[in-house]
């Protein structure tokens, strides 16, 4: 009995001595953890003396004296620590919970790892996939977390042309970017331009090369077609050749004066088709010819992708079903609408998501196909931009708008965002558990 009063410890105290991290697992007579715990707070607090109070203070300040003071560098490092800093704030938390939670096991009878050789056998029988999983977390930390932070900042900023360091310092202007995009007559009326095109052009592409993917593999499985194979090469060779050498080519077969359509296709079918006489269209001077033409060669790009998803789905339904469908009397479209479509959708919802979110940032299809044009529709973009062309020709242009850029790409992430969880919410598309 007097062993098992020595052994109690008090779950508080151990709390409250973690203040200082490091105290707590000594208390609980973990040595070697205690030692590294402490010996990470006193990076940390070396790192904020020597780099980590004057980057936080730059952050805010962003500088005192043009070109002495570079407010952009300022404003990274600053960011860095904030990331560093809030990495450290997990690590103390997480000191204090684990120095009670030990010294609950203690009082529970649990056993505690005491010794070098336990803790690390502890860590590679229990802990082992944390090992893994931690650097990952800390790279995904820099490489992404890092990159947008430094976006939402500069977003709150009057970085531009006009204002670049270091020969002028950057200062801190609330909502001022945001406020420009829906309130200056140019940005706001190119904001609303841009952004119905592109909320047509995601709607219209994306449903047709769905439409196309999954009518050419529901038409390519039937029983009755011969040389399916074929046919499954014809229809992925869109999807061979990289995307960038297909819109090229599309460019040039779409010039009104010399491309293939204008000068071959249309007159065949002028001459192939009875009372048919179309004459030579627009197809890169006219916006509404450009983003006809443009919405079509995305439907040809992206089906295979679709096609390729379907015909595995379609293969994956049990003949049983259409059997049984047929002896009750259903034709074709029903069995079509009851059994395929419902099977298509559940497994493919998510899919199709991303293929919308996917089209909301397709800047290459805009971009090589006619970059933007033609026309302006003001605020530098072009009468067929998105938003993320426009958000590029913001930061390229011969008067860059970063601040302006910055604002618009955290809309542009708001709504992908937004809409995505919304949909993925609808259609359980993360509902894994057993019904």
């Amino acid at each position: 009995m007097e062993v098992e009063k020595k052994s109690i410890k008090n779950e508080k105290l151990a709390a409250a001595l973690s203040i200082i991290p490091g105290l707590g697992q000594l208390y609980n007579k973990q040595i070697i953890k205690g030692i590294l715990f402490l010996a990470v707070a006193i990076l940390f607090v070396y790192e904020l003396n020597v780099f980590g109070i004057q980057a936080i203070y730059d952050l805010v300040t962003l500088g005192t004296t043009p070109m002495e003071d570079h407010s952009l560098f300022m404003m990274i490092r600053g960011t860095l620590q904030v990331l560093v800093t809030v990495i450290f704030l997990f690590f103390y938390i997480y000191n204090i919970y684990d120095a009670k939670k030990v010294a609950s096991h203690w009082n529970t009878g649990i056993h505690v790892n005491k010794t070098f050789r336990e803790l690390f056998d502890n860590v590679y029988k229990n802990g082992f996939p944390y090992l893994l999983i931690v650097p990952a977390y800390l790279a995904m930390i820099f490489a992404i977390i890092f990159p947008v932070l430094v976006t939402i900042f500069i977003a709150f900023m009057d970085y531009s042309i006009m204002n670049m360091p270091p020969a002028k310092l950057l200062n801190w202007v609330g909502l001022e970017n945001f406020l420009k995009i829906f309130t200056l007559s140019t940005f706001r009326d190119a904001f609303t331009s841009v952004f119905s095109w592109t909320i047509i052009w995601t709607l219209c592409a994306t449903t047709l090369q769905i439409v196309l993917g999954v009518f050419t593999a529901v038409i390519a499985n039937q029983p009755f077609i011969k040389g399916k194979r074929i046919f499954g090469v014809i229809f992925l060779l869109p999807w061979a050749v990289p995307a960038f050498i297909t819109i090229m080519s599309f460019s040039n077969m779409f010039n009104d004066s010399v491309g293939a359509i204008n000068t071959q296709v249309i007159p065949f079918l002028n001459n192939f088709i009875p009372f048919m006489d179309i004459g030579r269209i627009a197809w890169k001077t006219d916006p509404y010819w450009t983003k006809v033409a443009i919405i079509m060669i995305q439907g040809w790009l992206g089906f295979p992708y679709i096609y390729v998803m379907t015909t595995s789905i379609l293969q994956a339904i049990p003949e049983d079903l259409y059997e049984a469908a047929k002896i009750d009397g259903a034709g074709a479209f029903r069995r079509f609408r009851d059994i395929t479509m419902p099977t298509v959708f559940a497994v493919a919802a998510p899919v199709f998501v991303t293929q919308y979110t996917g089209n909301f940032n397709n800047f290459t299809m805009i971009y090589l196909f006619n970059d933007g044009g033609p026309g302006s529709a003001g605020g530098g973009a072009g009468q067929t931009d998105i938003l993320i062309s426009w958000i590029f020709k913001l930061t390229t242009n011969n008067s860059p708008q970063y601040s302006l850029a910055a604002a618009l790409t955290i809309i542009v992430s708001f709504i992908v965002i937004g809409v995505t969880l919304i949909v993925f919410k609808r259609t359980n598309a993360f509902n894994m558990e057993d019904e």
